[in-house]
């Protein structure tokens, strides 16, 4: 069984004793710490190694996101899933260049914020779908200036795989959609990043609303 190995940090006490509760009662999870500064967190990180932060992006007086960027350029191994009330296209890209592996907005249901924990210890992406949907939509109006030719090297396998990254589908649930394994889908999602000289999922999802390779649930972007 897994065992997730969670540090949980909010400036809010109720919140921080709220999602330590949440996560105890899911099997393989465990919180191996809880804190309301970015500096105590970095203490933690350090001595605890978790696998996952749960970080809040707005502490008092201090940045989630310069917190964020800290731990991951320091502590590689450990995922950080971004935790917060801001509906904001400019700042999950703030948060996301500083390495964050999860957007969630603290409205969502404890399922998708488990769900979320769990996509960043396996290393996937998870970003709020509604906060993600303004984003591509942003993207997608401001219309960035690029000629499109990567596609050309794309297979249509990895177009496919492409347009299904750009709808939130993790890893797992895109082998299911198109009959392959798992690992097989991760290799096909790294290789497409390669080809597309991408960072990440969400600058590849970007990438297919701006070139027209999403033909599903784009109903909400238009």
């Amino acid at each position: 069984m897994e065992n997730i190995r969670i540090l949980v940090v909010d400036d809010h006490e109720v919140v921080r004793l709220g999602l330590s509760y949440l996560f105890q009662q899911y099997p393989g999870f465990s919180v191996v710490g809880k804190t309301a500064t970015g500096k105590e967190a970095l203490t933690f990180v350090e001595r605890f190694r978790p696998d996952v932060v749960v970080l809040d992006v707005l502490l008092r007086n201090e940045s989630g996101i310069d917190i964020c960027r800290e731990i991951t350029a320091r502590f590689p191994e450990t995922r950080v899933v971004i935790l917060t009330s801001y509906n904001n296209e400019d700042m999950l890209l703030q948060c996301i260049r500083a390495g964050a592996t999860g957007y969630v907005l603290k409205d969502v249901g404890n399922e998708e914020l488990i769900r979320a924990v769990r996509a960043a210890y396996q290393s996937e992406s998870f970003l709020d779908p509604t906060a993600t949907k303004r984003l591509l939509k942003h993207v997608r109006s401001a219309g960035r200036e690029d000629t499109g030719d990567e596609v050309g090297r794309l297979t249509k396998q990895e177009i496919k795989i492409l347009g299904l990254v750009a709808e939130g589908l993790t890893n797992r649930e895109i082998a299911k959609e198109v009959y392959l394994s798992e690992k097989t889908v991760r290799n096909y999602v790294s290789n497409i990043l390669s080809k597309l000289n991408l960072s990440n999922r969400t600058e590849a999802a970007a990438y297919a609303v701006r070139h027209n390779l999403v033909h599903r649930n784009l109903n909400g972007l238009d």
